[in-house]
């Protein structure tokens, strides 16, 4: 599973997004959390999402399509973009009704920086996910920039944040250098469907 993949769309408006039933699992965190590259180890590929050293560069709802089965979706990020409010306005309210009403998405994977404790923006998303029934797993990125002690820090203050909302998520620490936490990540993936 995972062998093969293509970018099928990118959708700025509702009326774009694929109509074709195929179950959806979507990436969603802040600007440069590593968003793209982790979906390119995820799926074995070195450029298949566009990544960039400028925030904001995701406008759209980046549809790659997985094993001719489901689809990947790359959403753009939350919080600081190089780009117009009016545009990122327009990103934030597709992506709100993206993830509280498509019928066909399975299951999200919340990417967080894992060199930083949880931002405002990611606990909000974390809550208002928790509101729907969907699988939602944490995947804390870039855990390569990060030494033993910090990586069990890194899970640690994520733990304390859940504890604090009351849920409980699957974590993950990752890394798009290294591929750590990428199996697990696929096997995560594999059991939604």
């Amino acid at each position: 599973m995972l062998d093969q993949a293509t970018f099928e769309i990118g959708a700025a408006h509702w009326h774009q997004l694929p109509d074709d039933g195929r179950p959806e699992v979507a990436f969603v965190g802040r600007s440069n959390v590593g968003k793209s590259s982790l979906l390119n180890a995820l799926l074995g590929r070195k450029n298949l999402a566009y990544t960039s050293k400028t925030p904001g560069k995701t406008q759209q709802l980046n549809f790659f399509l997985i094993d001719s089965r489901f689809y990947a979706v790359d959403l753009p990020g939350y919080g600081y973009a190089k780009a117009p409010k009016s545009e990122r306005a327009q990103w934030a309210q597709l992506q709100e009704r993206y993830l509280a009403e498509r019928s066909p998405l399975r299951g999200v994977v919340q990417l967080i920086d894992s060199r930083h404790p949880p931002m405002d923006s990611d606990i909000a998303l974390i809550d208002r996910l928790s509101q729907t029934e969907r699988p939602h797993l944490l995947a804390l990125t870039k855990a390569d920039k990060l030494s033993g002690n910090g990586r069990a820090q890194a899970q640690r203050r994520i733990g304390e944040c859940l504890d604090e909302l009351g849920l409980d998520r699957p974590v993950i620490l990752t890394s798009a250098n290294t591929n750590r936490g990428v199996g697990d990540l696929r096997h995560w993936i594999q059991n939604l469907f």
